[in-house]
C-alpha cells in the first residue's frame, strides 16, 4: 500500500517555494538567506531544515518539479506529425505555469537560472527533432533555426504572460503560441526547398 504523504508537510514545502518565488522577485538566489526567507512565510529555522540542506537545494527541488512536469506533458502529447498532439502539449504547459503563476515567474525572470531555461529548451528540442526531421528530411541542418526561432519566441511570449498576462486563460495563450508555431512551421516549409539549393 502507498504511504500517505503528510499534508503538513506539503503545505509547509508550497510554503517554502513560493516565498523563495516572491524573493527572487527582487534579487538573485545567491543573496536570500535561509533566516529571510523562513521570516518571509513566517517558519522557524530548524523546520526548513527538516525539508531542505539550504536554499540552492530548495530551488533545485522546484526546478526538479517543474521539469518533470514538462517531460511528463511531453509524454501524454507526443510530438508527432500531427498538430493536435502539438497544440495539447502547449495548453499543457500553459495550465501547469497557471498554477504555479509565481514559481514560473521567478524561475523565468531575471533572477532565475539561466541554466536551467536552457535545460528546458534542450528537453523541448530533444523531443521534437526526431519528427521534425522526418517532417523536413531535406533540411536537418537548417532546423536549428527554426528551434532557435520557436523556442526563443515561445519562451518570451510565456514571459510576458506570467508577468503581465493574467487576464488571459491558460486555453486563450494556448491557442496564441499554438498558431504562432503552426505559421512558423509553415513559413519554414515553403523556406525549406531554398535552403536546399
Amino acid at each position: 500500500m502507498e504511504k500517505k504523504v503528510d499534508q503538513r508537510i506539503l503545505r509547509t514545502r508550497k510554503r517554502l517555494k513560493h516565498g523563495l518565488a516572491k524573493l527572487m522577485k527582487t534579487k538573485s538566489v545567491s543573496q536570500i538567506t535561509v533566516k529571510e526567507l523562513v521570516e518571509e512565510v513566517n517558519i522557524n529555522r530548524s523546520t526548513f531544515y527538516l525539508h531542505f540542506k539550504d536554499i540552492q537545494d530548495l530551488l533545485k527541488d522546484i526546478e526538479n518539479s517543474m521539469e518533470e512536469e514538462i517531460r511528463r506533458a511531453i509524454q501524454e502529447h507526443p510530438i508527432e506529425r500531427q498538430d493536435e498532439n502539438v497544440f495539447f502539449f502547449i495548453e499543457d504547459i500553459f495550465k501547469v505555469l497557471h498554477v504555479e503563476r509565481e514559481i514560473g515567474i521567478a524561475l523565468l525572470g531575471p533572477n532565475g537560472d539561466i541554466g536551467f531555461i536552457h535545460q528546458i529548451q534542450d528537453i523541448l528540442e530533444e523531443n521534437s527533432r526526431i519528427a521534425l526531421e522526418n517532417l523536413f528530411p531535406g533540411s536537418k541542418e537548417n532546423l536549428k533555426y527554426f528551434y532557435s526561432f520557436c523556442l526563443s519566441g515561445c519562451l518570451g511570449l510565456v514571459k510576458t504572460w506570467l508577468q503581465e498576462g493574467k487576464g488571459k486563460s491558460p486555453e486563450e495563450m494556448a491557442e496564441m503560441t499554438y498558431r504562432m508555431v503552426i505559421n512558423t512551421k509553415e513559413a519554414f516549409c515553403q523556406s525549406a526547398s531554398g535552403f536546399e539549393k
